[in-house]
């Protein structure tokens, strides 16, 4: 007898996973440093450490940014593609916060953190305003669909708690912002040095009425899109068992139930669920994003890479000619006539680059536009609508490196 063990997720969300980024000297290992102080996330030895450091550099107070520098040095080091996280909590939520560098040549960095983020921190100098490291920032926001995304004008105190320096950039990034097609985005006056407005309220901005930057992470609705979307299943392995073959893997969007009819991808073919487990236990019914395995009622030529879909409105698009906005990542340059693999989901197919946008090559961090042809048929969703079916990676067919992340625009 089954037992209906998983159960949807709650609507309220209490992990948000978020990512910073800022153009160099904009201060955002200080404004990290100073949510993980301020929020008490910080050890004791670690906060000793940086006391100590700090007034070995003859400065009184303790250099928050300190609490980042290490990480920040170990990219420098050679990790370019890895982005260091952070996991802090308050009584309200949970957080999973990734750190991004801010030199030009780390851009994609932000790519990597971001590509999984419900909401972005970009940073601004007061002094300096929007720089093209900015534009960069928020044109990878745009591209990678982040649902929110917050404009954090630091250093106010440099320029006096000034309301009009603090609405002359909001202004320009507004036009940047439009230009982009970027939602909506939330602006916010901090000092992360003095602590204004990023865990409590200022009072030397009474002209700003909004909530401080860790009341507004908080707070901010997240979108349970995974369990209420179209069920996803990408098949990653196959388990055979007393002659019985299932079916496991990460289920990545929407729910599958015992009985429902589901739709095999890329063959076409089409049976009924016959059995879930979760955690080793039978259930009724899983929810995205559970780790399930699936039983059907016949015996069908199924590997890793298929995907099982359920239903057949709001199905994938399964195609060979793909069209996306990439980000480049690698030192070597991307050109029209490459063979390279691409990885969606469990699947990994062969395919040539036909069109760059215009383009003769993409170099390292460039963004740009694709058009490739694929050797077998993918089962790919509009990222706009599905960043996880949506979205792939181009790989080096020689030594495996990742080249490109792509976002697929089926329109």
């Amino acid at each position: 007898m089954s037992t209906p063990l998983a159960e949807k997720p709650s609507a309220t969300i209490d992990t948000l996973r978020f990512a910073t980024a800022g153009s160099v000297d904009d201060g955002k290992s200080t404004l990290v440093g100073r949510l993980l102080h301020d929020s008490k996330s910080v050890l004791a030895d670690q906060m000793e450490a940086v006391e100590r450091v700090s007034a070995g550099r003859g400065q009184e107070a303790p250099d928050l940014a300190l609490l980042t520098d290490g990480l920040r040095a170990e990219r420098e080091q050679g990790i370019t593609i890895d982005v260091a996280y952070r996991y802090f909590a308050t009584p309200r939520r949970r957080f999973i916060l990734a750190d991004t560098p801010g030199h030009v040549q780390y851009t994609r960095n932000m790519v990597t953190g971001a590509s999984t983020a419900e909401l972005a921190i970009i940073l601004v100098d007061a002094r300096n305003g929007v720089v093209e490291q900015t534009r960069r920032h928020a044109a990878i926001a745009a591209l990678l669909r982040v649902p929110h995304v917050v404009l954090a004008v630091n250093k106010m105190d440099l320029v006096g708690y000034e309301e009009r320096d603090f609405r002359r950039i909001v202004e320009e990034f507004t036009r940047h912002a439009d230009d982009l097609g970027l939602p909506a985005f939330t602006s916010i006056p901090v000092s992360a040095l003095a602590g204004d407005n990023v865990v409590e309220r200022s009072g030397l901005m009474d002209w700003y009425g909004g909530p401080a930057l860790l009341a507004f992470l908080e707070t901010v609705p997240v979108a349970a899109e995974a369990a209420d979307a179209p069920a996803r299943f990408p098949v990653q392995y196959v388990i055979r068992h007393d002659e019985v073959r299932h079916y496991a893997g990460q289920l990545v969007s929407g729910a599958l139930r015992v009985g429902d009819r589901v739709t095999v991808h890329p063959s076409g073919g089409t049976s009924e669920i016959t059995g879930i487990d979760v955690l080793g236990e039978a259930a009724e019914v899983a929810y995205a994003p559970q780790s399930i395995s699936v039983r059907l009622a016949d015996q069908r030529d199924i590997s890793r890479g298929d995907m099982i879909t359920a239903g057949v409105a709001d199905g994938p698009t399964l195609t060979q000619d793909v069209r996306a906005a990439v980000c480049h990542l690698a030192e070597r340059p991307l050109r029209v006539g490459d063979r390279v693999l691409l990885r969606h989901t469990t699947r990994t197919v062969k395919a040539v680059v036909k069109e760059l946008g215009g383009h003769r090559e993409l170099t390292t961090n460039d963004l740009g536009r694709v058009v490739l042809r694929t050797a077998e048929p993918l089962a790919l969703d509009d990222y706009a609508v599905a960043r996880r079916t949506g979205s792939f990676i181009l790989v080096d067919p020689a030594d495996g490196a990742t080249l490109t992340a792509g976002m697929a625009d089926l329109a």
